[in-house]
């Protein structure tokens, strides 16, 4: 489980396809520190380490993890959101992340407010999906990228966040414009809910 706050945006420095499978080499400051089979959120995508090699480790996604998530599309030399698992004795600083990738949106405007920054994201909406808690609700959470975020302004097939100066520069957020895939969890906590009230229980 994680909480959607990213420790760092760590760089892509390898790819390698392996039928439908996809290995992603990344260089990030606290590599030494992960072990084998250890659980790190990437984009908020929850994936196993796999290999170690000094600055860099490796992690695998398969082909359900590929087509529903934005890792597919990563380029040698762009930044990956990280997270380590939460620790129980933890504070659970942003929401109850799961690392398990709903679906990706769009980036459709990024407007500056005065030193912070509005991403508004557009996502194809199922109606079946959506009564089943996959939707935003206004100051509610969701999880871009990985990153914890309250919704503002949101429609039926979009929403807004509104990103300070440190999460826009600690974060991959600097590099969202227009036209980029990222990657949706929705608050687990609104999918029971829907789903208990769709059996009346």
């Amino acid at each position: 489980m994680f909480s959607g706050i990213v420790e760092e945006a760590a760089t892509v420095v390898a790819l390698e396809k392996d039928k439908g499978n996809l290995h992603l080499t990344l260089k990030c400051s606290f590599a030494d520190e992960l072990k084998i089979d250890q659980s790190v959120s990437h984009n908020g995508v929850c994936l196993t380490v796999v290999k170690k090699d000094g600055e860099t480790y490796t992690v695998t996604a398969i082909t359900e993890t590929l087509e529903k998530s934005n890792l597919g599309v990563l380029k040698i030399g762009d930044k990956v959101n990280l997270e380590r698992s939460m620790p129980m004795n933890g504070r659970l600083d942003g929401h109850i992340v799961q690392g398990h990738v709903d679906q990706t949106a769009e980036c459709i405007e990024v407007k500056e407010a005065d030193g912070s920054w509005y991403f508004t994201f557009r996502y194809s909406v199922d109606r079946e999906k959506a009564s089943q808690g996959y939707m935003t609700v206004e100051k509610g959470s969701v999880c871009v990228n990985g990153v914890s975020l309250t919704v503002v302004n949101s429609r039926n097939d979009r929403f807004s966040v509104a990103i300070i100066p440190y999460t826009y520069q600690f974060t991959n957020f600097h590099q969202i414009k227009p036209g980029t895939s990222v990657n949706l969890e929705f608050d687990i906590l609104g999918k029971y809910i829907s789903r208990l009230l769709e059996f009346k229980v």
